[in-house]
């Protein structure tokens, strides 16, 4: 790749002190070790409408006709849902090309999921909101991976978005040299075995839409189209199980070429991860130094082996 895909982020989570307390929620994963690799592009929506920090604690609201509605905790009756929908309106329709978005959990405004809610007479509901900045940019870019720094440490929730950030990255990277059809059948191409460990159903479907490329006429439209399927796909974390079906795929092309002691060390190594006794990292290094030894056009060209920067050591035992 040419370039870093740019990330959107909450500016807390960088270690800027912009929470309504003063303070800040700095990710280590994120600076210390995905900064190395992406662009940030930071933002406050709380700041960005006007409010100072420190502030009072905002709130999200549910109303008897059950609007959703962003209010002060301590003058519950000063609304600043109309401010922050603008704002959020405005910057989602300038994001330009981004490859995903990190967000500050449990926060009015960018909270993915759960977040509090009130009623209009202060008293405590369901976790069952999303942040009114959030909410936008999810609605109007579904195919963006989106995340919240609580979620992400969970190693394979972590994993799965920065796999998602550096797919769409690339996609955005095709469409920006140019569409062909080429270029879209050579980018599928290079993710097939990576979308096979993610979801085989989501993976057969996914390769019938494209065998009909050639019927589309406006190849704008069926980028749109291929962009939000495999962003859905992907989404899927990879399974056990859909790796060994993989790793066993990848064994086939070297039946010729390896000898029978061989042949039994990488089936048992695979076997071995498929239990839980080694990390994926075990097979996959075997499969890596008999493709040096016996290189294979279309294993070369697989994301599978490296869907994002070895150094960010992501594919950890759990995985």
């Amino acid at each position: 790749m040419n370039s870093k895909p740019e990330i959107g982020i909450s500016a807390c989570l960088t270690g800027d002190t912009v929470r309504f307390d003063g303070g800040h929620k700095r990710m280590p994963f994120v600076m210390d070790e995905l900064a190395n690799w992406v662009t940030f592009r930071p933002v406050c929506p709380e700041m960005a409408v006007g409010l100072p920090s420190p502030r009072p604690a905002l709130r999200l609201v549910k109303t008897p006709e059950h609007e959703i509605r962003l209010r002060f905790s301590s003058e519950p009756h000063e609304d600043i849902t109309e401010k922050m929908q603008a704002f959020s309106d405005k910057y989602v329709n300038n994001i330009g090309s981004l490859s995903g978005f990190i967000v500050c959990a449990k926060s009015p405004s960018c909270g993915m999921e759960r977040v509090r809610l009130y009623d209009e007479a202060n008293q405590r509901g369901k976790k069952a909101g999303t942040g009114i900045f959030t909410a936008t940019l999810m609605a109007r870019y579904p195919w963006l991976p989106v995340e919240e720094d609580g979620r992400l440490h969970d190693p394979m929730l972590r994993e799965n978005f920065v796999l998602r950030i550096y797919a769409l990255h690339e996609l955005n990277q095709v469409y920006a040299s140019g569409l062909t059809r080429q270029s879209l059948l050579a980018f599928h191409s290079r993710y097939k075995l990576l979308l096979l460990a993610h979801h085989q159903a989501g993976y057969r479907e996914l390769g019938r839409f494209v065998a009909h490329l050639h019927e589309w006429e406006d190849l704008g439209a069926f980028f749109n189209a291929y962009r939000e399927k495999l962003m859905a796909l992907l989404s899927h974390p990879a399974t056990r199980r859909n790796h060994t079906n993989v790793l066993m795929h990848i064994q086939g092309y070297f039946r010729e070429q390896l000898n029978a002691r061989q042949r039994a060390e990488l089936r048992n190594v695979i076997i071995e991860y498929r239990s839980g006794q080694l990390p994926i990292l075990a097979p996959l290094t075997l499969l890596q130094h008999y493709l040096a030894e016996y290189p294979d056009d279309y294993l070369s060209t697989q994301k599978y082996f490296s869907p994002y920067p070895a150094p960010l050591r992501l594919r950890l035992p759990e995985h």
